[in-house]
């Protein structure tokens, strides 16, 4: 049994460079597998990670959440390693594994005691190129996924109006589909589906192995050469450009469900890191989120919970790190006796102050201040090191940009922010979606008990 997650709010995570930090070393094989290693010898563990380069954004319709079914059936088994094989020996090892899918990417990981990183070459070089994808297996995970989807999306009101808030806001990117997949789509998956799919993108041409910890670099491209250097390339053929419609004015959608609370979500269209023209938008977006929604002093917080007391919660978003386009993102739920509609002009005012006053010097340092305690708690994990360098170069970044964050944020100035909120902020960028709630029902007790889980 194992414990699949679907990442979807780890795309802004920031990597700060700091003096005396060992650089990242990258080796290319001659099949094309980049191999990245960061040294952080802190304590004897090591965490490697297998990025390749496909997500629910490279799907098309009716085959929406292919990548994260394929994503349970990686741990199926191979002719040398079957079905159960491989949490067995990672564990055996004293390690433990997992995997995750999002937009972009779907990256397989594995934590170990530093001598124990061939075990996990080993077994993930063998399932790179040689996985068994049976039938039988497919409709047994075919359940526990349909089953996700339901704790995750079906069951929870928030997470379905942002479901279906998404596929409003775009009319034609792929980031309208769900990383998990439509429901009709899920129910429907062959094994020729998964066959073909695992056959396009599972090649060490479209792949990132990140390992960061206590290693040595060259130790680490040895290894990598004797497990996944025989293995063949594929001739992945680049996707076709997928740039969003136009919009041509607001959009809004009521979602009705049965909920307890009312809720609002609202998006403009922004750019991200890899479209932004100049470059430094990306980045003023992200301190201006920070300005909205950057702890308990932040402007949200203090303002709209605690100071008018018109919303239990409420919280703004950026990703500066995706592939295509995003949106920059405010949510919240009312008090009680004060409506979605009193929240939206709430937050609405706020938008207005970014865009007419500057923000001032002492709350831009703060902002910042915030923004590199947060680098230095992530610091403090191997895995988040290696998440970064690998979501950066999968999404087509490019690690290296990992050390420009620190000053590329420092850089931002209140003059930056609000020449982002004038330009991009703006009524006919935005989508709103309202949680509508209904009379919850009871209802009959399930006789499921996997949960989310996969049953291996």
């Amino acid at each position: 049994m194992r414990f699949r997650s679907i990442v979807i709010t780890l795309l802004c995570l920031p990597l700060l460079a700091q003096a005396g930090d060992p650089k990242v070393q990258e080796k290319v094989l001659t099949n094309g597998l980049k191999v990245l290693v960061k040294e952080d010898h802190r304590s004897p563990v090591v965490v490697s990670q297998v990025w390749y380069k496909v997500g629910s954004s490279y799907e098309p319709g009716g085959i929406t959440g292919i990548s994260h079914m394929l994503e349970h059936m990686m741990f199926k088994g191979t002719d040398r390693h079957p079905a159960g094989e491989f949490s067995r020996i990672i564990a055996a090892n004293g390690g433990n594994e997992n995997a995750f899918t999002g937009r972009d990417y779907t990256a397989y990981f594995q934590t170990l005691e530093k001598s124990r990183l061939e075990v996990s070459f080993e077994l993930e070089a063998d399932r790179m190129r040689n996985l068994n994808l049976l039938a039988d297996e497919l409709k047994k995970e075919l359940q526990v996924v349909t089953e996700e989807r339901r704790m995750r999306v079906d069951d929870k009101p928030r997470a379905k109006t942002q479901e279906h808030f998404m596929a409003m806001a775009f009319s034609n990117s792929p980031y309208k589909n769900p990383i998990i997949g439509w429901p009709a789509d899920i129910a429907h998956y062959r094994i020729e589906d998964l066959q073909a799919w695992y056959q396009r993108w599972y090649a060490p041409n479209n792949a990132t192995l990140v390992v960061a910890g206590d290693v040595r670099p060259e130790e680490v491209f040895k290894l990598a050469e004797k497990y996944f250097a025989g293995l063949k390339p594929s001739d992945i053929e680049p996707l076709k450009p997928q740039t969003e419609v136009e919009q041509l004015g607001v959009r809004k959608m009521t979602i009705k469900l049965p909920a307890k609370l009312p809720y609002l979500v609202m998006g403009y269209r922004v750019p991200v890191l890899a479209t932004a023209q100049p470059e430094w938008e990306a980045y003023a977006l992200e301190v201006l989120a920070g300005i909205l929604d950057g702890g308990s002093s932040a402007r949200l917080s203090s303002r709209l919970v605690r100071g008018k007391q018109i919303a239990v919660s409420a919280g703004a978003s950026y990703g500066l790190i995706s592939r295509l386009p995003d949106l920059f993102m405010l949510d919240a739920t009312p008090a009680k006796g004060k409506t979605v509609h009193d929240l939206e002009y709430a937050l609405k005012e706020e938008i207005f102050e970014l865009k007419n006053e500057l923000v001032s010097d002492e709350e831009l340092q703060r902002v910042k201040a915030q923004v590199l305690a947060n680098d230095v708690y992530e610091r403090d994990s191997n895995f988040y090191q290696a998440m970064q360098l690998g979501m950066l170069e999968t999404v087509g970044i490019g690690w290296e940009k990992a050390d420009e964050y620190v000053d590329k944020v420092n850089q931002v100035t209140a003059e930056q922010v609000r020449a982002v909120a004038r330009k991009y902020l703006l009524e006919d960028r935005l989508s709103i979606a309202y949680l509508d709630p209904q009379p919850i029902k009871e209802q009959a007790q399930s006789g499921s008990k996997t949960g989310g889980r996969n049953a291996d």
